[in-house]
């Protein structure tokens, strides 16, 4: 069984909104040269580092330290002190974006799955599993970067399968989005399960390019599959 996890075992935005407003914080405190930078300078300047290099769409750590690098050195930061403050900068959101445990029903959950049989974690995202709580219950944790584009493309979902060495029809991916996770894992010969911990699980109301095998409303519910 593959999982997603951001949407999928936790609700991600709350946390990735609270530790970008406090990084705002962070760097106008210990870079005051950066403090007039606004959320809007900081927005174009992600937006022109995607234009400048798609490939960063698959890597959210690259993406952020480029975004990091452009706006202090637009405050004039050079050199040492730029490389310093670009990494401080990135460990302090990492960290904070990081900064929760996933709850104690998904960790039991997964204990029970993972007891049965192997779970493999398959992320768009960079979030910090041992920080978080769940490093242990997973055999493989599959972060997408430029060596692994992010789902739907096949990649993840191919060094998934070649890891678990059973036929791709076996393997179940859980995700919530229904393009990235449902449309990718189907279009990589896996089966798919649809399960959102975000928002209300309104398939009528989602852009659906195929549907999912199954719909799952509580997580638990995945246990009558093994």
């Amino acid at each position: 069984m593959t999982f997603d996890l951001d949407d999928t075992l936790y609700d991600n935005w709350p946390y990735i909104i609270e530790a970008e407003k406090g990084l705002l914080n962070f760097i106008a405190k210990e870079y005051p040269d950066s403090s007039h930078l606004s959320r809007d300078d900081w927005q174009q300047y992600k937006n022109q580092a995607l234009r400048d290099d798609p490939e960063l769409f698959s890597d959210m750590g690259d993406l952020r330290r480029i975004v990091l690098t452009k706006g202090l050195v637009e405050s004039g930061y050079r050199g040492s002190l730029l490389s310093a403050a670009v990494r401080t900068c990135f460990d302090w959101f990492y960290f904070e974006r990081s900064n929760f445990q996933v709850g104690e029903a998904q960790c039991q959950l997964l204990s029970k799955l993972a007891e049965r049989i192997p779970l493999i974690a398959i992320t768009n995202g960079n979030v910090n599993t041992q920080q978080i709580g769940i490093h242990g219950y997973f055999q493989q944790i599959l972060k997408a970067s430029r060596q692994s584009p992010m789902k739907p493309h096949p990649h993840m979902f191919d060094e998934a399968a070649n890891y678990l060495k059973i036929p791709r029809g076996s393997i179940l991916h859980v995700g919530d989005n229904l393009e990235k996770d449902v449309w990718g894992a189907t279009n990589a010969g896996f089966s798919a399960a649809w399960h959102a911990c975000d928002r209300p699980m309104e398939i009528e109301k989602e852009p659906v390019q195929v549907l999912p095998n199954v719909e799952i409303h509580q997580l638990d519910e995945l246990l009558t599959f093994i």
